[in-house]
């Protein structure tokens, strides 16, 4: 058994990302590479963003403190504290409003699991 405060690292992690080059710093919690499940605590600066980038598999983000964006396919959404956003099968990325911390959590698919979620989201609807 491991306990750990999401609350105390999420203050840590937006503390580090007003330094940090890219402005935002993130640090695992779970999980890893070796692992299916992976929950990391993600710090940004206000006007920090993570780039557009693929999902690896089933993801979502929970609002630990401030206010972002996920902007995905033309569409967006705003998120606050204490919201959940669950992440598009496609191309997205996630724009700090104001200093944030979110708590991304991710279960990786298996090499078929992702061809099938790839072939399911570029089929038209």
């Amino acid at each position: 058994m491991q306990k750990l405060s999401i609350e105390a690292l999420a203050r840590q992690q937006m503390k580090s990302a007003a330094t940090a080059g890219g402005r935002h710093t993130a640090d695992t919690v779970y999980g890893g590479h070796e692992k299916v499940l992976r929950q990391t605590v993600i710090g940004m600066i206000a006007g920090a963003r993570l780039a557009e980038h693929e999902n690896p598999g089933e993801a979502t983000v929970l609002i630990l403190h401030g206010r972002v964006r996920l902007a995905a396919g033309g569409l967006s959404w705003d998120a606050t504290r204490g919201d959940l956003l669950i992440m598009p099968n496609h191309r997205h990325s996630l724009e700090a409003l104001e200093d944030s911390a979110v708590l991304l959590t991710v279960a990786k698919l298996s090499g078929l699991a992702t061809r099938e979620a790839v072939r399911g989201a570029q089929s038209p609807t």
